[in-house]
């Protein structure tokens, strides 16, 4: 695979990397999971915590992609977009227009269950 040198390339191509909804779901589960973990974090000041909000957002990204797309995480070749997508997805689904999106990466349509 050639380098992606532009977010506007990389985005389709995270999400050709989630085609199946399953996965696209355990990571809803994952930075949710670390949304809420940094909030808590936040809100106690008790900063030892921290830790658990990347575990909990990393461990379900990953174990989706060994089980279920079979295939490398983005995270470990492009952290940064990897990441930021991770939350665009989420907030792509939760304003229903991750559909959408998927057809535009030219994800198929079997795949866009949302």
């Amino acid at each position: 695979m050639k380098t992606i040198t532009t977010y506007a390339d990389f985005w389709p191509y995270y999400l050709r990397e989630h085609a199946q909804p399953s996965t696209r779901a355990w990571h809803y589960v994952g930075t949710a999971a670390a949304l809420i973990v940094l909030i808590a974090v936040i809100v106690t000041g008790n900063w030892v915590f921290l830790p658990l909000a990347f575990v909990s957002g990393y461990f379900f990204a990953w174990m989706s992609h060994g089980l279920i797309e079979k295939n490398k995480p983005a995270t470990f070749t492009y952290p940064l977009w990897s990441l930021y997508s991770d939350f665009k997805m989420l907030f792509c689904f939760l304003t229903g227009r991750m559909n959408g999106e998927l057809a535009k990466a030219g994800v198929s349509s079997a795949h866009r269950a949302e």
